[in-house]
């Protein structure tokens, strides 16, 4: 339910009910696979997962545990079924090479943090935040939205969000960002890797509290570049799909206004939140 909720916050317009569903299957792969790299795989097991992506190829994966060959069944079978639905509904053939590029960047992302993990290594925040962008699963998520709302998909628009342009890397940001601040003391207990506020600590010698802060100056700085860009630049994608990358970082903030609203953590309010806009009437 968590993740369907992300993604009526993304894409609420009645005509995309198709994307829901889509993008719904899209962010539990990314629940679950991140869940793979941060608790359960060993870094052995995770670099032969992360070539298996990359190849692409179901033939690879027998030297997996058998969870990592149900999640990359599950993740190659989810690619295969919008790719066809792609060529089935508007003829176009190459959707699949892009998002399977998209996944394969994602798990090198995830794949760098395992190894920082693994080697008690803290980034600079600077460095952090060349991995971490991509590492929030947002350019993946936006590809496939533009894969599922577009109507012609063209080969300029999947060349657009393939290259990762201004629009997503800034909602990309300040989810990433937003995330950070919502992360608790036992996510990393557990084996995720240090966040942008304990990079700045330690790199600044400064307080949490002061770290916090930060977060929440650089968070306001790359939304005025977002709504700059929004309005300044030209795109190869419809007005839906920049919609779409600005409702990714409003939806960040709404779901980790007062925590991790994903998953674990404050599962009241988010409950709360589902029964109000999906389950209860309007009074």
């Amino acid at each position: 339910m968590d993740n369907f909720f992300w993604t009526v916050g993304v894409i609420f317009e009645p005509d995309f009910g198709y994307s829901r569903r889509m993008s719904t299957m899209v962010n539990a792969l990314i629940t679950t696979i991140d869940d793979v790299y941060d608790v359960y795989g060993t870094l052995d097991e995770l670099e032969l997962f992360t070539d298996a992506v990359e190849r692409g190829d179901a033939t690879t994966i027998e030297q997996l545990p058998d969870y990592m060959k149900l999640c990359f069944l599950a993740l190659h079978n989810s690619i295969n079924e919008m790719a066809f639905d792609a060529l089935r509904d508007q003829g176009v053939g190459m959707v699949i090479s892009y998002l399977k590029k998209a996944w394969a960047n994602l798990r090198k992302t995830y794949l760098v943090e395992a190894k920082w993990y693994d080697n008690g290594y803290i980034p600079t925040l600077q460095e952090y935040m060349e991995n971490a962008w991509i590492s929030v699963a947002a350019p993946v998520i936006l590809v496939h939205a533009y894969t599922s709302t577009a109507n012609p998909i063209t080969t300029e628009g999947l060349e657009f969000v393939k290259d990762y342009p201004n629009i997503i890397r800034w909602s990309s940001i300040i989810l990433r960002l937003a995330d950070d601040l919502g992360k608790s003391s036992d996510e990393l207990k557990r084996g995720d890797v240090h966040k942008s506020i304990q990079c700045y600590m330690h790199e600044a010698g400064v307080s949490e509290r002061e770290a916090c802060e930060h977060i929440h100056d650089l968070i306001a700085q790359t939304w005025m570049k977002m709504n700059r860009d929004r309005f300044g630049n030209p795109h190869f994608v419809s007005d839906v799909f920049v919609g779409i990358a600005m409702n990714l970082a409003r939806m960040s903030q709404c779901m980790y206004q007062f925590g991790e609203g994903h998953g674990h953590g404050v599962q009241e309010i988010t409950k709360a939140r589902v029964l109000s806009l999906i389950v209860d009437p309007i009074a």
